[in-house]
């Protein structure tokens, strides 16, 4: 489906020292979950899959930190929980970190928690089989 323009717009007002790795990670999501769509979603950049949410990035002080929202139910180590549902996330510091994103791209088609009804439902249900 691919990247909005406000993503890109997004990409172009950061730091200039955070705008090659926000690049890495749009074309590696690109390529390894192409049917996702990319826009800006309470002001960060985030990918759907079908309206549900499976992957992001923001800004913070330390850095890029990348967001999956089903990350807490992931196999593959290295991602920290963040918030009370099934959140995780890592801060992105380095290009060399393109083989996790890869592998936590390929984990988020599989690994879907139902965030797009959670406001009507005021629970998580799982999406996908695993």
């Amino acid at each position: 489906m691919g990247i909005g323009k406000d993503v890109l717009n997004y990409n172009k007002e950061i730091e200039a020292s955070h705008q090659a790795l926000a690049q890495m990670f749009c074309e590696l999501i690109g390529k390894t979950i192409p049917q996702a769509e990319g826009k800006v979603w309470h002001g960060h950049p985030v990918w759907f899959i079908n309206g549900n949410p499976v992957a992001g990035y923001s800004l913070k002080k330390s850095g890029l930190e990348v967001l999956f929202w089903s990350g807490q139910s992931f196999i593959s180590p290295g991602l920290k929980a963040i918030g009370k549902f099934q959140a995780a996330g890592f801060p992105l510091v380095s290009k060399d970190d393109a083989k996790s994103l890869e592998t936590w791209f390929k984990e988020a088609i599989a690994i879907q928690w139902d965030y797009a009804n959670l406001p009507k439902k005021r629970a998580l249900d799982k999406l996908t089989n695993f």
